[in-house]
């Protein structure tokens, strides 16, 4: 039967105290008992207690979790490999007798103890090729005194340790690389082509070191030249918020995209959530607007949310109505989410955001917050500076940072859209010149009699 594998331990016992006691196992099958192993001890006057196995069978059961370091003999021989352990010793690709079977069996078994090779003086080529493989270090039969054999053991047990920790924290480097691969991958690519309106928006997950939270947003163009805006909150500010946003985010685009609008999406967005939340105290605001073809007016629904602001030419910002709006989502069964009509006009910027834009803390103290009010005038200021597109929402955060006295605690979303009057109208009359002129009519000529 095979040996089985003793259970590793999550932290080898020399991570955990410096100077304490190490305990060696010495696996040699030499029935003479050559290897003289000499009394060790630490400069700190720590000891270090010996076991010793015949073979690799008896060093399985000996490879306990207080075991700190390995000291094999290269030499040990092929046939106390366990059964299934490459029993012959020979090295699979090449079929010639493996010299190190017995090391990479223990490398197998042991893969986080720190281990150390012993061989002869003249075989210095097997020695370096052990370290190749995955041992801390080599020692020489005819140099093995209790000084030198101590400082190794010390040093494989730190190296195994240095190692180990690298190894997890390459682990963790990687794993969130991928992880930002992948929130990088959800956050939305708006769906705009053919529209004049320009975008922008700005995304600030409140979560350390995360690139996704519980804010959404999405903007889609539909095939009648409809522009639909949406932006929502799922409250919350872990993983599984940031996973239920990409999960409403990805549904609205599709029910979009399919013609629903107004009530009939929202309602249907709300039974994905209901499906898909973790929890029933779990629920979502969201506003959503879809823009006619001309630019110039709105259906505006609200769901527990703020409403968007928006801002005229040679007028000041200000709130869109927001009196007729419905329950956030997952609240209420059956709730209903009527639907406005608003005019916009010729040339117009419309921001819609999160809560987490008005809830950082002004004043001294910090006792206020920032409020609808506070966002409407900071955001005039902003465009009487003539900022607008991403500088514009770059600006409104800083500066809702700067207020709050640091980092914002709450997930922050915010879009723009624009739409500049004079602009398409430049860009339909360069149209017009850069149409090829019309050729004359060819004249009909009468076939031949």
């Amino acid at each position: 039967m095979p040996v089985p594998v003793p259970q590793q331990r999550a932290v080898p016992a020399a991570e955990t105290t410096h100077g304490a006691d190490l305990t060696l196992l010495v696996i040699e099958d030499d029935p003479a008992g050559t290897i003289a192993v000499p009394e060790l001890s630490s400069t700190a006057g720590a000891r270090v207690r010996v076991r010793t196995a015949r073979n690799l069978t008896e060093a399985g059961r000996l490879l306990t979790d207080d075991v700190d370091c390995i000291l094999l003999d290269l030499d040990l021989e092929a046939a106390s490999l366990p059964t299934g352990a490459r029993a012959d010793g020979r090295d699979e690709e090449t079929g010639r007798p493996d010299e190190l079977a017995a090391l990479k069996h223990i490398l197998r078994i042991a893969p986080r103890h720190a281990v150390l090779a012993l061989t002869a003086e003249d075989d210095a080529e097997r020695a370096a090729e052990a370290v190749r493989v995955g041992a801390q270090d080599y020692l020489f039969r005819g140099e093995l005194d209790g000084r030198l054999l101590s400082r190794a053991i010390r040093y494989a047990v730190e190296r195994k340790r240095a190692d180990i920790a690298q190894h997890q924290l390459t682990e963790s480097r990687l794993r969130a690389q991928e992880n930002a691969r992948l929130e990088r991958g959800l956050l939305p690519t708006p769906l705009l082509d053919g529209s004049d309106l320009a975008f922008a928006a700005h995304y600030r997950p409140g979560r350390s070191r995360a690139l996704l939270g519980g804010d959404f947003y999405d903007t889609v163009r539909t095939p009648d030249g409809t522009v639909h805006a949406m932006i929502g909150d799922v409250c919350g500010h872990g993983p599984d918020e940031a996973a239920l946003g990409v999960e409403l985010r990805i549904a609205w685009r599709a029910l979009t995209l399919a013609g629903l609008c107004g009530d009939d999406l929202l309602a249907t967005l709300q039974q994905v959530l209901e499906h898909e939340r973790q929890s029933e105290e779990i629920f979502a605001t969201l506003c959503t607007v879809d823009i006619a073809p001309d630019g110039r007016r709105a259906g505006l629904c609200i769901a527990g949310h703020p409403a968007p602001l928006i801002a005229r030419q040679g007028r000041a910002a200000h709130l869109l109505p927001y009196e007729d709006g419905g329950p956030a989502l997952g609240l209420l069964p059956h709730a209903r989410w009527p639907r406005r009509q608003v005019q916009l006009g010729g040339s117009w910027s419309l921001m819609m955001y999160t809560d987490g834009l008005i809830e950082g803390r002004v004043g001294e103290g910090g006792t206020q917050r920032l409020g609808q009010d506070g966002m409407v005038a900071m955001v005039n200021g902003r465009l009487d500076q003539g900022l607008g597109g991403e500088a514009l929402l770059e600006a409104a955060v800083t500066q809702v940072q700067e207020l709050n006295g640091g980092e914002l605690t709450d997930d922050v979303a915010v879009l723009l859209l624009e739409r500049d009057e004079a602009r398409i109208r430049r860009k339909g009359r360069n149209a017009m010149r850069s149409r090829p002129s019309a050729a004359s009519p060819a004249v009909a000529q009468r076939p031949p009699s």
